[in-house]
């Protein structure tokens, strides 16, 4: 009997400490490293970060820390204190793709965080210099058939590799993979017409697509961009399914309280409903999400297990 009274008391206390912490948190300004040098990624995080730290009274910092693909934002968090004063934005990749792209990371991508939110995902556009004789992705796939085409990409494992690499797979077509540090310098060579192809994001390519520089040909991901509606996606263009998607991640430390994770998560979601912010994805190109912490969690799982196979099958590997 006694066991149980103090069992009920235990309860009682717990449940009383969880909305007393969050109520508590932040008590002081909340550090969110940017896995990036400022750029997309980070403006983003500071668009968020101030509408949260407007919610909740409290100063949200931003940290760059880039380098090694995320693993070094991503190592600095996964080693702070689960208090929530330290959080990660990120690319996904750090959590979808570099766990089968490198050999070795310095963190558990799967154990070592808890999502808080994946507020946005945006995708990649394939264009073709317009010398090349295709005006639709299946002509494509059968120009490519027929002779040796090549890609370019901002790299090897970026964003435009994997997904360049996704849709060869799927296509079962094989191309000439022309890597460049960075994507600028690989959509300015398909323009001179260097490179066949090349998957990169629509906002990045698009205003050469619309100078007739470049000849767009499908995207990437689920649905249309309000950007380019006439631009069929790769799944309306004879591959049902074909999804790659990517987003950016707010992390925290494993071991950090679910109240403090919540109400982060809540925040989030209040402040993607800003005018702003909605204006924001609209220029960028970027699919606004309802995921919360339990569903962003969902999202990074499949969307790891998805790339993992991707990886595997084209043989990309990151010493």
């Amino acid at each position: 009997m006694i066991k149980a009274i103090l069992s009920m008391l235990a309860a009682c206390m717990s449940a009383m400490v969880g909305p007393a912490l969050a109520q508590q948190y932040p008590s002081k300004p909340v550090r969110v490293v940017v896995s990036t040098v400022p750029g997309p990624l980070d403006a983003y995080a500071r668009i968020i970060s101030e509408k949260i730290a407007s919610s909740l009274k409290q100063q949200f910092f931003v940290d760059n820390r880039p380098g090694a693909g995320g693993n070094i934002a991503s190592e600095i968090v996964a080693k702070s204190q689960p208090d929530g004063q330290t959080v990660l934005f990120s690319l996904d990749t750090t959590f979808t793709v570099n766990p089968s792209l490198y050999k070795k990371l310095p963190f558990d991508a799967a154990k070592d965080f808890y999502p808080i939110a994946v507020p946005v995902t945006y995708g990649q556009l394939l264009a073709v210099h317009p010398s090349i004789p295709v005006k639709s992705v299946t002509e494509l796939v059968a120009l490519a058939k027929r002779q040796k085409l090549n890609y370019a990409s901002g790299g090897n494992g970026s964003p435009s590799h994997l997904t360049c690499a996704y849709f060869l797979s799927t296509a079962r077509i094989d191309m000439s993979h022309i890597p460049y540090k960075g994507t600028g310098q690989s959509i300015i060579d398909v323009i001179a017409g260097q490179v066949s192809t090349i998957f990169a994001v629509t906002t990045g390519v698009l205003p050469h697509v619309q100078a007739g520089k470049l000849r767009a040909l499908g995207l990437s991901t689920p649905k249309r961009s309000p950007l380019a509606p006439e631009v069929p996606t790769i799944a309306e263009s004879g591959y049902p399914g074909f999804d790659a998607s990517f987003a950016y991640a707010l992390m925290a430390p494993a071991g950090t309280s679910d109240e403090i994770v919540q109400l982060l998560s809540k925040e989030v979601l209040k402040a993607m409903a800003a005018p702003d912010v909605q204006e924001k994805n609209r220029i960028a190109d970027y699919a606004a999400t309802d995921l919360d912490y339990k569903r962003s969690a969902a999202w990074l799982k499949e969307n790891r297990d998805r790339w993992a196979g991707v990886i595997q099958r084209a043989g990309i590997v990151i010493e």
